[in-house]
């Protein structure tokens, strides 16, 4: 970028240091890289000449001298005007600029925010309790093109594929979850909200099928959501075709919040539960459970669905107000 800071014959260029013109620094820096490049460049500082004359006031072969310049003028220093000489045209070469400036700019101080929202990829868990389906209960996972290991084992949630999860089902038992907690300065967490696409656990599906689904947060129980089914049979929005219609296709997305004045669940008070009780900031994450209790009333199962299956485009879900 050139300007004119108030002087006809004074030009400023600023190159910004940054990955974003890193093509433009290294060919500044090769030009002003040489002793006879700089030469070339004081030679040039009150007058305009030919290769020729650059070359015979330096000293250098004119070959060099035509090398030294066209690496000048890759980078921007030197302007060209093409003139009529006693045998045909010359090349007339002008200095660019006298004010070379490079710019590195600070880094951005780090800005407190007001909430801060995570989207987990539900394979993402570090942690799970399956002791129910060791016993003889369900379990799987799906990813976006294929299943994930075997259905029915517990020791496919080990499959290093488990991050790329996009379903993941279970009879009873829980997954856990660490998201990462960045205090704001002085401010207090005053809520916290959790969503997730989730639906029951049936045997290909059933409309009727509850289930009592928990959420513990930094090991407290927020409260429990019903859900009122395993909903198939119809395809989920996301859902790819592969996927046969008689088995799980999407779920609800309810929603816990907690703050100052307790837990509600889609609105609706269920708990005292308070922010205060969750000691977000103790540690560096945010431990979340999710899952089904083997002595729940409705021990129904738990699908959980990711970004690509079912209806709505997410993971689970953390924000934090402060």
């Amino acid at each position: 970028m050139q300007i004119d800071n108030g002087s006809e014959n004074r030009r400023t260029r600023f190159v910004n240091v940054g990955q974003d013109n890193t093509d433009e620094l290294v060919l500044v820096a090769k030009a002003l890289g040489s002793p006879m490049r700089i030469q070339i460049l004081e030679f040039l500082q009150d007058k305009s000449a030919n290769v020729s004359e650059i070359a015979q006031g330096l000293g250098i072969p004119r070959a060099t001298a035509d090398l030294h310049i066209s690496v000048l003028a890759d980078a921007g220093f030197l302007e060209f005007e093409t003139l009529p000489a006693k045998r045909g045209v010359q090349k007339v070469c002008t200095r660019s600029h006298d004010i070379v400036v490079l710019h590195v700019p600070k880094a951005p101080s780090t800005e407190l925010l007001d909430s801060v929202t995570t989207d987990m990829p539900i394979g993402n868990f570090v942690d799970y309790d399956f002791r129910a389906v060791e016993s003889g209960g369900t379990c799987g996972m799906l990813g976006e093109n294929s299943p994930i290991g075997m259905f029915d084992d517990v020791a496919s949630f080990h499959e290093p594929d488990r991050v790329n999860a996009q379903v993941i089902w279970f009879s009873a038992g829980h997954l856990e979850y660490r998201f990462p907690f960045r205090s704001q300065g002085d401010r207090i967490p005053r809520s916290l909200t959790l969503t997730a696409e989730l639906c029951s656990e049936a045997e290909g599906y059933h409309l009727d099928w509850p289930s009592d689904i928990f959420v513990e947060v930094n090991d407290v129980e927020l409260g429990l959501w019903t859900s009122p089914a395993d909903f198939g049979g119809t395809r989920g929005r996301l859902t790819p075709n592969w996927w046969p219609r008689d088995n799980s296709q999407f779920g609800l997305v309810p929603t816990w919040t907690t703050d100052t004045e307790g837990t509600t669940i889609n609105g609706e008070k269920i708990s005292n539960v308070g922010i205060d009780e969750l000691n977000l900031g103790q540690h560096s994450f945010v431990k979340v459970r999710l899952g089904v209790r083997p002595d729940a009333k409705n021990c129904g199962g738990m699908n959980l669905f990711g970004e690509r299956f079912g209806n709505a485009a997410q993971g689970i879900v953390l924000k934090v107000e402060f």
